[in-house]
């Protein structure tokens, strides 16, 4: 028998829900897939009512947990795991359900098997998940592609300047999902971010709000995004800065603009190459 992957401790009501959901790990480049979920769980307050059991889905010498000790005294133990939420929003929009998690390790299928059953009480239809790369982009392109399980909501992406995915490639637990939401009579969106791969170590608030607007839009409901654009205003005038300052940076940014003013516009892998060009933002700037 199977141990229970998902403990819950209540199932909430909630109006026409979706569920959008943003993993950490080999997906969330410049943390827009975490960073998105949490700031739809904090700007829709909301509510946790379940949460992953640890010992089911993660190898914890892969996904290690987080300690704090101080003066010999352990203060803090977290485990890898994940959390949903309810979020009610404004009347005659959709709620969500917000799930925030590491990328599980182990026993994908237990994960979409148990998944899907809270989709099928709480009588969920859409599924959202969030995922982000890096990317032969600009800092200030907002590119996004998507993979849909139908026709019609392709046409809405596309509507929305929304990419198409071709990929043939390693995949991540995104791809389970997909494969499996027709078959249950739900709706499955994947949208994945491409982020400049010479920028590292920062939050690219921009693709955030863009990618909230998206949100927004396909999920029915109202999010407000002024403080993730605001952010971003302060952030890209700091790369901008730091950018003019560095010529072998400078050079990356020169090249990408004139491929793109060409049309060539060949993507490189998510990992990068070690004698890549690369500002990583913690090493050069302070904190406000």
């Amino acid at each position: 028998m199977n141990e229970k992957g998902i403990h819950i401790k209540y199932l909430p009501r909630l109006e026409r829900p979706i569920m959008v959901i943003g993993f950490n790990g080999w997906g969330n480049a410049m943390d827009i897939s975490k960073g998105m979920v949490v700031y739809l769980a904090k700007k829709l307050k909301g509510r946790e009512f379940a949460a992953l059991n640890p010992d089911v889905f993660y190898r914890f010498d892969a996904s290690r947990p987080f300690v704090k000790i101080e003066m010999g005294k352990l203060h803090q133990l977290i485990m890898p795991g994940g959390t949903f939420f309810e979020a009610k929003t404004d009347p005659g929009e959709r709620d969500l359900v917000i799930f925030i998690a590491e990328e599980p390790n182990l026993r994908w299928y237990h994960f979409r098997d148990e998944l899907f059953s809270i989709c099928e009480q709480m009588k969920i239809d859409t599924i959202i998940s969030l995922g982000s790369m890096y990317d032969n982009v600009l800092h200030s392109d907002h590119m996004v592609s998507g993979v849909v399980s139908n026709e019609k909501i392709a046409l809405k992406l596309t509507e929305k300047n929304v990419n198409l995915i071709y990929y043939e490639g390693p995949s991540s637990i995104h791809s389970i999902l997909q494969e499996e939401a027709p078959k249950k009579g739900i709706t499955c969106i994947s949208l994945w971010c491409h982020c400049p791969y010479y920028i590292q170590e920062t939050i690219h608030f921009g693709l955030l709000a863009h990618l909230g607007g998206l949100l927004s839009f396909l999920g029915e409901f109202s999010l407000e995004t002024v403080e993730l654009e605001k952010n971003w205003h302060l952030l890209n005038k700091k790369i901008e800065a730091l950018i003019e300052s560095k010529p072998e940076i400078q050079a990356v940014v020169t090249e990408l603009k004139q491929a793109k003013a060409r049309g060539v516009w060949e993507r490189r892998q998510a990992t990068l190459k070690k004698d890549e060009k690369v500002i990583n933002l913690k090493d050069f700037m302070e904190p406000d």
